[in-house]
């Protein structure tokens, strides 16, 4: 048990660190790259990345495959179509930086959503924890200041960030409705499913806005998303979640913005300013009270 516990959080590390350099790499092309066609050129090129390793498993699993469609379409519109393209618009008009801090408010909104959907109980100290959690995103969205509240005037960027939060929570909810298939073929087929959402979009764009082209540093940045954060940090991540459970799989969530943070600060020239730590404590306030006595699936108190 302790090995599998040790797998499940390298897993999970890794996750983390990939998708860090996701966000710095992404925003790096912001100003140049469209973000849907951003969004589809990574999950295409993935697609062709993970079936090269998997057509004769995902062959052996399509008889699943087909008969639980109903949950492999939000699945992938929630985690595939929609989490990243809204992560691409948001970078468009915020920083790396804060688009990673904010992702330290994933735990409490998949124990949220957990509560809400699947009644999972949440105690007097967690229900605190949320809320303290939730006063720090708003204080990191609103760069610490009262007046951002009263005008309502909050960045549009940060504001698409916590949209992409809210879908990813939802994909990490239902990863317990996943069908019982080799974790390839559920890489494979939500890849396809959400690259096919994407598609009409990206035609849209590219007529309406700008076509997108893989040439130079463009090419290599959609290389490594296509890779790194796609198909390996998805495999470790749905592992992870499928070893130690939705609520302390998003816990790892924290690691982005020490990785990414360091990473923006290094390649992107981004400062850290002290609103960015005041934030970030709230929220890490927060979710430690979310932890600090976590129900089991039996409805009993464990130990963290």
């Amino acid at each position: 048990m302790k090995r599998r516990s040790g797998v499940s959080y390298l897993f999970l590390t890794l996750a983390a660190l990939f998708w860090a350099g996701n966000f710095v790499l992404s925003k790096s092309i912001s100003i140049t790259v469209p973000p849907v066609a951003l969004a589809f050129c990574r999950w295409a090129m993935a697609f062709v990345v993970i079936t090269l390793f998997s057509a004769s498993q995902v062959k052996k699993d399509l008889p699943v495959i087909q008969e639980h469609w109903k949950i492999l379409l939000p699945l992938s519109f929630l985690g595939i179509a929609c989490f990243n393209t809204f992560i691409y618009v948001g970078l468009r008009d915020t920083t790396a930086i804060n688009s990673l801090l904010l992702q330290s408010f994933f735990p409490v909104v998949v124990v949220l959503m957990s509560f809400l959907f699947f009644r999972e109980r949440l105690g007097g100290l967690q229900i605190i924890g949320v809320v303290i959690s939730l006063l720090g995103t708003l204080f990191l969205v609103s760069e610490g200041s009262f007046t951002t509240f009263l005008e309502a005037s909050f960045n549009q960027g940060d504001l698409w960030v916590m949209l992409a939060i809210f879908c990813y929570a939802g994909y990490t909810i239902l990863l317990r409705f996943r069908p019982p298939i080799h974790p390839r073929s559920f890489l494979v087929i939500t890849f396809l499913l959400g690259t096919l959402m994407l598609f009409p979009f990206f035609i849209a764009e590219s007529f309406l806005l700008s076509p997108m082209y893989l040439v130079g540093k463009v090419l290599w940045v959609v290389l490594y998303l296509a890779v790194f954060p796609s198909v390996l940090a998805y495999l470790f991540f749905n592992e992870g979640v499928k070893m130690v459970g939705p609520n302390i799989a998003g816990l790892f969530s924290h690691l982005m913005p020490l990785f990414g943070s360091i990473m923006a600060v290094i390649f992107l020239g981004e400062r850290f300013y002290g609103y960015h730590a005041l934030g970030m404590l709230l929220i890490l306030a927060g979710i430690f009270l979310v932890i600090l006595r976590q129900p089991d699936k039996g409805g009993k108190k464990a130990r963290t």
